[in-house]
């Protein structure tokens, strides 16, 4: 006949079991945070690519000589829309010369949202470990009280 554990034992098996459960969420914290920073790093680099093409399409209407769509394309070229719709040199050149500062300051914005997306793995990693080690001690602490009582 096998002896029943004692409540103590039971508990201390509930308790593992719990801090188990406690750790794995810790360690998918750090993963969640590193799928949102792959999915959040690109987005410098999307936008990029959609103001290319709102650039091209602005010299597609300014080719067909249709000054009233440029006009309705302000909204869609956003921070570039002073700098191309602007009067003076040739409407080329200035797409153009938007196109590289615009660049410049995709590139400027990229180096940020990485610095802070780093910064945001680096502070989760080390809070999800020390979450974890004041687990396991809990865990060995509960362990060891089950054994001397």
């Amino acid at each position: 006949m096998q002896a029943q554990p004692s409540p103590e034992a039971a508990r201390a098996g509930e308790a593992s079991y719990a801090m188990a459960g406690f750790l794995a969420m810790a360690f998918a914290v750090v993963g969640l945070t590193g799928l949102l920073a792959a999915h959040l790093g690109r987005l410098p680099l999307d936008r990029a690519f959609a103001r290319e093409v709102v650039l091209d399409e602005a010299l597609v209407v300014a080719r067909a000589g249709n000054a009233a769509a440029l006009e309705a394309m302000r909204p869609r070229l956003g921070d570039s829309a002073t700098a191309v719709l602007s009067a003076g040199t040739e409407f080329e050149a200035r797409v153009a010369a938007e196109r590289v500062a615009m660049r410049g300051r995709r590139m400027a914005e990229a180096d940020a949202t990485g610095t802070r997306l780093r910064l945001l793995l680096v502070v989760t990693t080390l809070l999800a470990g020390g979450f974890g080690i004041a687990l396991l001690l809990g865990a060995r602490r509960v362990a060891a009280g089950a054994k001397v009582g």
